[in-house]
């Protein structure tokens, strides 16, 4: 028991996050990498459907996930279409206590950015990485084995070299408002086919402000306006709906249905949102 009379902290998880699936051995040879050097490591699967190669996808589910994790967990993050190339291996230590390990593609930076970068370096140190390393599997040879090594306690500046000028951005779309309009674009789109939107709650309620009250309408490029709803409950089954999911986003959605399917949306589709115009006979 710990002094205060809590539950003594147990050790970190090492948290995978790729787009690998999980029809293929890579995940899984990844975790044998990880045990060979850290049997007792907890290994936590945060997703592997990552959409083949979508770096922003990647970073979104990143970004809404490290801070429900204990402190000091190690995230490795490989969605990586730029593995082999001259794109940099690194390891990050942040002000918030969680360390990540990836490509240095953007797929990090969002999560990062939100905890607080403190040291970022280079994977160079061969110490820490497999003696082979293949030029399209650096989740197996070079994030999964610089993991290991960080839970079992070497620190991220004795992997490398410290990054200059920081790590690659990743810049989202942003929604642009206009004088009665939001127009933003779905950005990701999840399994369930929910289509989650660059547009914020708070840029949001700032639009709404102008038009004192009024209730807004949200349109894809093509079908009916749809009010926003609290939750997928509030319509009857197949309607479509606009909501805030817990990316904390505007999403359209349709209750038990698929609203990728139903608009024939993909990321990059246009949402705009309006003042929802009232039948002035109700």
């Amino acid at each position: 028991m710990s002094a205060k009379g809590g539950r003594r902290a147990g050790p970190p998880p090492i948290a995978i996050l790729t787009d690998f699936g999980n029809r293929d051995h890579y995940v899984g040879v990844m975790k044998g990498v990880i045990a060979s050097i850290a049997p007792e490591a907890p290994v936590i699967d945060l997703a592997h459907g990552v959409p083949p190669q979508s770096v922003s996808a990647g970073a979104l589910m990143l970004k809404q996930s490290w801070r429900f994790f204990p402190p000091r967990t190690i995230f490795v993050a490989v969605v990586d279409p730029g593995v082999g190339t001259a794109r940099l291996p690194v390891a990050v230590e942040t002000r918030a206590g969680a360390r990540f390990v990836g490509p240095d593609n953007g797929v990090l930076w969002l999560a990062v950015e939100e905890a607080k970068p403190r040291i970022a370096v280079e994977l160079r140190e061969p110490r820490y990485r497999l003696a082979h390393v293949s030029a399209t599997f650096h989740g197996r040879d070079v994030f999964a084995p610089a993991a290991a090594h960080l839970w079992r306690g070497v620190k991220v500046a004795a992997m490398g070299p410290r990054l200059r000028g920081g790590l690659t951005a990743l810049e989202l779309p942003a929604p642009r408002a206009r004088t009665r309009e939001v127009r933003g674009e779905v950005i990701y789109v999840d399994s369930f086919g929910n289509l989650v939107t660059n547009i914020g709650r708070d840029a949001l309620r700032r639009f709404a402000a102008r038009f004192h009250g009024m209730p807004l309408s949200v349109r894809m490029d093509s079908g009916a306006p749809m009010e926003i709803r609290n939750a997928y409950g509030d319509v009857r089954k197949s309607a479509s709906l606009a909501t805030f999911g817990s990316f904390e986003l505007l999403e359209i959605a349709v209750r038990d249905g698929n609203a990728a399917c139903r608009f024939a949306a993909a990321p990059g589709a246009v949402v705009t949102v309006r003042p929802l115009k009232r039948n002035s006979h109700g």
